[in-house]
């Protein structure tokens, strides 16, 4: 599109000035028009070239603000409360796992040419040791915020208006039946990653040329012997690689589990999307469970709709291990996100401030304004740009259901030590 309009542009600049020196040079008596000169640039002069706006836009946020409970900073999850336990050592373990990304020759490659000068790999890593301690030297959410926002420097994210406008969505583990078998029941595979992936010729195979139009391709799918693990419900597969994750239960009677594994060269599309244009779904209430409510009431509707996301997803077998995060270490649920890597610095502490869903006692689920620590741990193809962040929510069925109805507005920020 911007190429099309680039050359457009180019295409009416001639028709639009053309007829005008035509008709200036009809009228006696005025001057030639005069040449546009080069100018004149020394050989040593370098051009200076303008500055790309930042993405992360550091904030005075001070030290004192009331009620605290309302102000950046605030994590009442930490320690628990009203029933509720705290989720403190899991906020650690999450800490250390990127600690442990630091110190890989990834991390070095992704901060050397990282877009904003004053975020480093040795700033990042050195914030995340303090925040650990004070984690751990804190007794409650209104001493680590006050300790916070004394010694760290909140980086707003300019969110996908400029403005700090930030969507939120969520992920999750589903948990599935499956069978390391091909049966009459379990037919609807997932695969490993071919070895020879990075050879393919570009554009790659579409979903439809390697499963077909109904998932059924079997033996004359170029991907035949690849098969992983087999499925009895064909959405299962497709939203296992929607959340690039799952844990199994075996037909065998054991447990094992899949994550990511690469994926062929096609952006995300979201069914949800085609079907609300195609009327099949209301634009209100659009969520992840209405759309599996609608392929289960119409499982035909698979084979038109499926194949509408060209891209393909494949699987390690993890053999129980928790998911994994693009960056290589688990996530954490509820302490991990995902944003766009090209953009974000990856492993680094951030800070969510948003509407997420929580259960009730009687099992409905309310929504509540948080002010949440996270690692940012994680992409996906459908995470682009500074305004986008998929909040990753856990395992299993309430997961899934907190998970498919978020969906709103919030803000980012990236919390560093101030030097």
């Amino acid at each position: 599109m911007r190429k099309t309009l680039a050359l457009g542009s180019v295409i009416f600049g001639i028709t639009l000035i053309n007829p005008v020196r035509s008709v200036f040079a009809q009228i006696p008596g005025l001057p030639p028009l005069p040449l546009p000169r080069e100018p004149e640039v020394s050989p040593l002069q370098v051009p200076i070239q303008p500055e790309k706006p930042s993405l992360l836009l550091p904030l005075n946020v001070g030290t004192e603000c009331s009620p605290a409970y309302r102000c950046l900073g605030w994590d009442g999850q930490i320690w628990g409360g009203n029933g509720n336990l705290g989720d403190r050592d899991a906020l650690l373990a999450s800490i250390d796992n990127s600690l442990r990304y630091l110190t890989t020759n990834e991390s070095i490659a992704a901060y050397q040419n990282f877009p904003i000068t004053e975020i480093t790999l040795d700033r990042v890593r050195r914030t995340l040791q303090r925040f650990r301690q004070l984690v751990i030297d804190s007794n409650s959410p209104a001493q680590l915020q006050a300790a916070v926002r004394q010694e760290f420097v909140f980086y707003k994210s300019v969110g996908n208006d400029g403005k700090g406008t930030v969507k939120f969505t969520a992920y999750y583990e589903p948990v599935y039946s499956a069978s390391r078998v091909r049966t009459s029941i379990y037919k609807y595979p997932i695969y490993r990653m071919p070895p020879n992936l990075n050879q393919w010729a570009k554009p790659h195979p579409k979903r439809i040329d390697l499963e077909g139009q109904d998932g059924l391709l079997g033996n004359k799918s170029p991907l035949h012997g690849l098969e992983l693990f087999w499925f009895r419900d064909r959405l299962e597969p497709y939203l296992i690689q929607i959340q690039g994750s799952a844990q199994l239960n075996l037909t065998d009677g054991t447990t094992t589990s899949v994550s990511y594994g690469g994926g062929t060269d096609y952006p995300w599309t979201s069914i949800g999307r085609e079907l609300l244009k195609d009327g099949k779904l209301p634009a209100k209430g659009l969520t992840l469970p209405s759309m599996v409510r609608y392929f289960q009431r119409n499982p035909h509707e698979m084979n038109n709709y499926l194949p509408r996301w060209k891209r393909f997803v494949f699987f390690n077998e993890t053999k129980g291990g928790s998911a994994m995060g693009s960056i290589r270490v688990p996530v954490t649920p509820e302490r991990s996100i995902a944003t766009d890597k090209s953009l974000m610095p990856p492993g680094a502490l951030a800070l969510v401030n948003t509407s997420l869903p929580y259960p009730t006692d009687s099992g409905k689920l309310v929504y509540l304004n948080v002010s949440r620590f996270v690692l940012d741990q994680d992409t996906g193809s459908a995470i682009k740009g500074p305004g986008r962040v998929d909040y990753y929510m856990g395992s299993g069925k309430l997961a899934g259901e907190r998970a498919g109805v978020t969906g709103g507005d919030g803000e980012l920020y990236y919390l560093l030590l101030k030097e």
